[in-house]
């Protein structure tokens, strides 16, 4: 048992490393010499963690603009009580989880062995999450008491299932987007990725493609994804900056304080621009992960899962459409204020519009929307994806989760797992 629950935390709870390890699987597999082995191995891992520090800057930058709309809007987070929490639920239940994402993904990889769905998942930290939040259900849905290997058991089939469906349901419309059959999408926005494209086929206008955005000479700046992203984000935090200077309200000026000496209009300017820089770093690391990961992954696709493809996380759709990334992060935007205040005057919900979902699903709900129904059909997806986030984090935080955690489901638990969250819920109580 210990020995398994090592592996678990230090492989498939340590992405770079599980990645790293199955880069070298395969390139062991296809006979490379020990310096294709070493350089591939660690360009893979190197990549990877390029990706997690450039996700980390935007994470950063997203920390400082959420509560800057927060405070726009005059919303604070929910009072919750009652609840286990994330901490506490880790002590409980974490051994669980763990062996149920190592279970599980043996699932996936038999599943990709002998059957036609040839896709491993490979979204290591989406994994646990996933992982996590439907152990949450499940335990909210049975009750604490349930058995121990019951709920492994049942989680493991759970994920290995859908971490084997959801990239080959995901690749018809991903095919379309790449040109290839290289890789697929690992990634909780599946559901909405689908949508999104399902929809711009039917009230987009594919000819309008947001990639091919004629612009004036004086204009053409705007085709540069760095420079449409620093744009974009310098308006929504410039305009958010200005309104919280104007209402002068107790947390608007302890958010203004964080500036220090600093204008907090050029403070917030700078976090427009360490955004965009996040972005790119994110983009460098994929095209380096992606360089190294896909030709070794033949090693597993030849030897071990003939046929078999990676199926990866959101950025590998980025560098195809970049304007629709940014599109679609402001057609999320524009649905989460909407939704703010929708919820908060209707059902007494305080919605808590987590940029980093917004901005990863919506950027792939735009590509795929995009993919099918143009400019409109990425703002389509993005409206779509706040839709989805925000409509599912009040079910799931007041319905399926409430006693477990619904803190986590604030900010972790992303668009599939809201779809999805239900019928775990139903099969839990069935089998249970």
């Amino acid at each position: 048992m210990e020995i398994i629950t090592w592996i678990a935390n230090n492989f498939f709870g340590t992405p770079a490393i599980l990645l790293g390890f199955i880069v070298l699987l395969g390139l062991l597999l296809q006979k490379k010499n020990l310096s294709q082995v070493i350089s591939g191995t660690f360009k893979a891992i190197i990549g990877f963690l390029i990706i997690n520090a450039g996700a980390a800057v935007i994470t950063g930058s997203l920390g400082i603009f959420e509560p800057m709309w927060k405070e726009v809007f005059g919303l604070e987070t929910p009072p919750l009580a009652g609840f286990l929490g994330q901490e506490a639920f880790n002590a409980k239940f974490g051994s669980a989880v763990t062996l149920a994402m190592t279970l599980g993904f043996l699932v996936n990889v038999l599943l990709a062995r002998f059957t036609p769905f040839k896709y491993i998942y490979l979204t290591g930290h989406m994994m646990f999450w996933t992982t996590t939040i439907f152990a949450g259900i499940t335990i909210q849905a049975v009750g604490g008491d349930i058995p121990f290997w019951g709920l492994v058991l049942f989680l493991a089939v759970i994920m290995g299932l859908y971490w084997t469906l959801q990239p080959a349901i995901t690749q018809p419309f991903l095919r379309k987007i790449t040109g290839n059959d290289n890789v697929a999408l690992g990634h909780t926005s599946s559901s909405v990725a689908i949508l999104s494209a399902l929809l711009g086929k039917v009230f987009g206008n594919k000819k309008n493609d947001a990639e091919n955005i004629n612009l004036p000479k004086k204009l053409e700046f705007l085709r540069d994804s760095n420079v449409i992203t620093a744009l974009t984000m310098g308006i929504l935090f410039v305009v958010g900056a200005v309104i919280l200077m104007v209402k002068k309200t107790p947390g608007a000026e302890k958010l203004i304080a964080e500036a220090g000496n600093q204008s907090f209009i050029v403070y917030s300017i700078v976090q427009s621009f360490t955004f965009a820089a996040g972005i790119a770093i994110v983009l460098v690391g994929v095209r380096m992960f992606i360089g190294e990961i896909v030709p070794a992954f033949n090693g597993i696709a030849t030897k071990l899962v003939p046929g078999a493809k990676p199926a990866l996380d959101a950025p590998i759709v980025y560098p195809y459409a970049p304007n629709s990334v940014i599109i679609g992060f402001v057609g999320a935007f524009i649905g989460a204020i909407i939704w703010l205040v929708v919820l908060g005057n209707t059902v007494g919900y305080v919605f808590v519009p987590t940029m980093i979902v917004l901005f990863f699903h919506g950027a792939v709900a735009g590509v795929f929307g995009n993919s099918t129904g143009g400019v409109r059909g990425a703002l389509i997806g993005g409206f779509l994806t706040a839709t989805v986030v925000a409509w599912g984090q009040y079910i799931m935080v007041t319905f399926f989760i409430n006693t477990t955690v619904p803190d986590t489901a604030m900010w972790a638990a992303d668009s599939d797992m809201f779809i999805l969250g239900p019928i775990v819920s139903m099969l839990a109580k069935l089998f249970f």
